[in-house]
């Protein structure tokens, strides 16, 4: 028997607490926080997983999609709502869900594909989904597809030579294709890789940042430009003593729907015993060097300023966030960003919807 659709552990609303970014706009605030059970049953499906979000406007649907490479339930979106309003958070209740499937019309087999973030076409309504391959093992190119609110299979996107999965050169495993966005009225379409190409330099530390790529393509295809994005050191060693640590980009949101060179990019990073630390920076590709085929040795990188930093905003226990979008905008002006932590599947981790309102 399936349990309750909007199962929650709690609600923390934590509104009116600004943090401003240094002296100038915009500010911050949180304005509320909700966690979905764990390995709730939706419609036969376990629901966890959720690396991706978006927006759907003319419904007040969000779209997630889980992570889960068809060993759970089939890889899969679901639709939910979530109500937010001046004061806080509801409950997440989700409202459908459909699976993936290939171009023959079967549902991914298990280990076949790795989802990872989605976005809605805001000319078609199609999902633009991204999943990142594999190293380990076969070696599976990660890729950009195109399905029908229906989960079948519409098109595939191109993918840049340097992201292909080859024996000595490409994406880390599971430091692929994290992060997508349409921007320029639905003109471009955006992914960012989570961290450096094996040929791009050592992953992030405690002790030094990392540089990873921004891809902008049309959102029929053709290649346009790439540019090196810096991630930010590791914000501690690992504990009690060095050991796992990483620091990575999974998520990237245009700031207008319009405009073609602003994004929103959270960086995710953890540190063995230390826990999460989770960031939003805006950042600005013009001006950044085009490095589609070259090195990132010597180039120019975007330019970034940090937006929002969920420990300072006094969010007490940060997970795995791994998606980020607008929501409704609130009676008072604000906007609302929608973050939500991917839990792993593990009963020590959380399925976490945190809301931040933007002035």
């Amino acid at each position: 028997m399936g349990r309750r659709l909007g199962a929650v552990v709690f609600g923390a609303v934590l509104a009116g607490v600004w943090a401003p970014v240094g002296d100038a706009e915009p500010m911050v605030r949180v304005l509320g926080e909700q966690v979905i059970e764990h390995d709730l049953d939706f419609r036969g499906t376990v629901v966890g997983g959720l690396s991706g979000i978006d927006y759907r406007p003319g419904s007040d649907d969000f779209v997630l999609i889980s992570d889960d490479r068809s060993e759970k339930s089939p890889a899969r979106v679901y639709t939910a709502r979530i109500p937010l309003g001046d004061t806080g958070v509801g409950a997440v209740e989700f409202t459908g869900t459909v699976p993936l499937r290939r171009a023959d019309g079967s549902m991914y087999p298990p280990k076949s594909v790795d989802p990872e973030d989605i976005r809605v076409d805001p000319l078609t309504g199609d999902y633009f989904w991204t999943q990142e391959g594999e190293r380990a093992g076969v070696l599976a190119d990660p890729s950009v597809r195109v399905a029908r609110s229906d989960g079948s299979l519409v098109a595939e996107l191109p993918i840049p030579e340097n992201e292909r999965m080859l024996p000595d050169s490409g994406p880390r495993q599971n430091q692929a294709l994290e992060a997508a966005t349409f921007a320029a009225g639905g003109a471009l379409f955006v992914t960012a890789l989570e961290g450096p190409l094996l040929g791009d330099g050592p992953e992030a530390t405690p002790t030094s940042g990392a540089t990873t790529r921004i891809t902008v393509q049309a959102r029929f295809g053709p290649l346009l430009a790439q540019y090196p994005y810096p991630l930010e050191p590791v914000f501690t060693d690992s504990r009690p003593e060095p050991g796992r640590a990483s620091n990575g980009v999974t998520a990237i949101l245009a700031v207008d729907p319009v405009d073609p060179t602003r994004f929103l990019v959270l960086e995710r990073a953890f540190a063995e015993g230390a826990g999460n630390r989770v960031r939003v920076f805006e950042i600005d590709t013009a001006g950044a060097t085009n490095i589609l085929d070259a090195p990132v040795a010597g180039a120019r990188p975007v330019t970034k300023r940090l937006v929002a930093d969920l420990t300072d905003l006094g969010v007490a226990a940060v997970d795995n966030i791994e998606a980020m979008t607008w929501g409704p905008r609130l009676s008072s002006g604000e906007r609302t960003l929608v973050l939500v932590a991917d839990n792993n599947f593990s009963a020590r981790q959380r399925s976490q919807v945190i809301v931040l309102a933007v002035r």
